[in-house]
């Protein structure tokens, strides 16, 4: 399939751009994008082009279904993508794939294979040094001085991310950055809907043309030679990266299951400003809930309108504005409320948190000036040799830093709890974790079990809101004391193990994962995340093993069905996810690591 023409997008104000930051001139730059069909119109006549009432439906449809927008001084854009989706889908000419399109009831998959046909990758290396300039000297530093005496992880998501250059330009910066990386868990998720760049990501080969403006050091430093003019990027940083597909306007997120939940930081650039403006909002709505407190979403200037993000708080820089999630921002509250929560949260409710808990806080940022030199990652598999002891070997981690005004419990629902039976106060609390009222949902689950301290249900959904808050130790406290208290739920077991494979433990979060399954021989997303788990360090015939059980027991389930603690995620939709899974597994492929075929005998 060929792909409609794409457009390279000038960066001479990039290069004009002055970079004076020690950190930034050490550590490289860019930014990446994932275009929609912007190529210049082009009139076509003649009985193949497209009526203008087919393209108005159609505009109307992939707004719909893919929410992005197609007004009519784009139609012409349009039409090439339903000529390419034309040529995909076997009709030929393209006023019968239109009719066909919106006459048929499609499956999830022929709609992305349509987006991959409506969308063009503009993207390479270190893009827009200034976004890169602005991490270093404006981001990071507050990053690296909240978490020093804490746990040491940052978890970014490209969300559209292309054909991977954006991911792998941002994990070669934080490698370069970050004084004494090798202590650092980092996590980068890379997502887009269409699977041809998604392959194209995942195999990391590259032409001359994604250098094009590289810093001179990057092929040579973080590429080999794959034959003729292309290049291979190095194994230690191609697994650095986790790429997915995810639809931005139908899937779910935030989520443990795709590693979008506690995000420190969220690169989607030039890719809202193709949505409708009601779908962008849902999507910024997500981000939100995403994002980690104190997490930033960086979008493009283009997208930077304030009317779209009301939940953050903008912060400007030179020349753009990104946004950052503050729990004191809440556009739709008034003022006096806001206030009045504000200082209710001063009083964190601190007889409802397990002891021990250690919650740093926010110290002054540090200057670029004050970063240590670049320390090179060592090479070695996801799975390094310090998971492979026992777990008790391995401390807690450290709950995340949190931003100095995060309001950790809304004292106005613990009243309220108490009134509740305790089904009726779980199922509120159910609702508010899933509109993202985190600290609410937390208030209302301490409350419940110091008045219930028997509802291990309540402990786990605890656990959760924590987990997605990003505090990973006082999240794992949680959850085992709803083990204890319910040890043959095989769901508790599950997000047990997703909690230690954020914290690192990732040998425990295997065992954890076979617990479950012992306790339900059918847990779909058990079998899910350790086939993903082997995926990840390269085992490649254990995660086809453990993909195709859990492709054959999604089968006989409804395609509509939600399943169980998988917050949203259809029996169809993890089909799919499992199919384009598999179609990209060789299965003699194999990389040192932890040996988890062995640990799931």
């Amino acid at each position: 399939m060929t792909p409609a023409p794409s457009v390279p997008v000038s960066n001479a104000a990039a290069d004009a751009r002055r970079l004076t930051s020690p950190l930034v001139r050490q550590a490289g730059f860019l930014e990446n994008q994932s275009l929609v069909n912007s190529a210049p119109t082009e009139q076509k006549s003649g009985a193949n082009q497209l009526s203008e009432a087919s393209l108005a439906r159609l505009s109307e449809f992939v707004a719909d279904r893919m929410g992005l927008l197609f007004p009519k001084a784009r139609w012409r854009d349009l039409e090439r993508g339903i000529r390419t989706a034309a040529k995909e889908f076997n009709f030929p000419d393209p006023e019968s794939c239109a009719r066909w399109l919106l006459s048929s009831p499609l499956s999830r998959q022929q709609i992305e294979t349509l987006a991959g046909d409506l969308t063009v990758g503009e993207t390479y290396f270190f893009r827009e040094k200034g976004s890169f300039e602005i991490l270093g000297e404006q981001i990071l530093p507050e990053i690296i001085r909240t978490r020093k005496e804490g746990c040491r992880q940052l978890r970014v998501w490209s969300a559209g991310c292309c054909t991977g250059e954006e991911p792998y330009s941002i994990a070669i910066f934080l490698q370069r950055a970050l004084p004494d990386a090798p202590q650092w868990q980092i996590r980068i998720v890379a997502t887009d809907i269409n699977p041809r760049f998604l392959r194209h990501a995942e195999r990391g080969v590259y032409s001359e043309w994604s250098f094009r403006d590289a810093p001179p050091w990057l092929k040579a430093e973080c590429f080999r030679r794959a034959g003729g003019r292309h290049f291979e990027i190095l194994r230690e940083i191609q697994r650095q990266v986790t790429f997915a597909r995810l639809n931005l306007a139908e899937d779910s997120y935030p989520s443990l299951l795709n590693e979008t939940n506690a995000v420190d930081l969220i690169f989607c650039r030039n890719v809202l400003m193709y949505f409708a403006p009601e779908r962008a909002r849902k999507v910024i709505e997500n981000f939100h809930r995403c994002l980690a407190e104190g997490g930033w979403l960086i979008v493009s200037p283009a997208e930077a309108s304030l009317a779209l993000f009301p939940q953050f708080r903008a912060v400007h820089f030179s020349g753009v504005t990104y946004f950052r999630k503050d729990s004191r921002t809440h556009a739709p509250t008034p003022p006096e409320i806001r206030s009045r929560r504000r200082e209710e949260a001063d009083s964190v409710d601190s007889e409802f948190r397990i002891p021990n808990s250690e919650i740093g806080v926010s110290l002054p940022r540090l200057t670029a000036t004050e970063l240590q030199p670049f320390q090179t990652r060592s090479e070695g598999s996801r799975f390094d040799e310090s998971t492979q002891g026992a777990s008790a070997s391995l401390p807690l981690p450290q709950a995340r830093s949190t931003h100095p005004s995060e309001p950790t419990a809304s004292r106005e629902f613990e009243p309220k709890a108490a009134s509740l039976a305790p089904s009726a106060a779980l199922a509120e609390a159910k609702e508010l974790c899933g509109q993202g009222q985190y600290a609410e949902a937390g208030a209302m689950l301490r409350r419940l079990l110091r008045v219930n301290a028997e509802t291990p249900e309540a402990a786990a959904l605890l656990a959760h809101v924590l987990a997605n808050q990003g505090r990973l130790a006082e999240a794992q406290e949680w959850i085992e004391k709803a083990i204890v208290a319910d040890k043959v739920n095989p769901a508790f077991h599950f997000l047990r193990a997703g909690i230690l494979r954020e914290s690192g433990d990732l040998r425990e979060a295997v065992a954890t994962l076979k617990r479950a399954l012992y306790l339900d021989p059918d847990f779909v997303l058990a079998h899910f995340a350790l086939g993903n788990l082997a995926r990840q360090d390269g085992h490649e015939r254990q995660a086809r093993r453990c993909l195709d059980t859990a492709l054959r027991l999604l089968r006989v389930r409804p395609a509509d069905e939600v399943l169980p603690a998988s917050d949203g995620l259809t029996a169809g939709r993890l089909a799919e996810i499992i199919e384009f899974m598999l179609s990209e597994i060789e299965p003699e492929q194999t990389r040192g690591g932890l040996q988890v075929d062995l640990l799931m005998k």
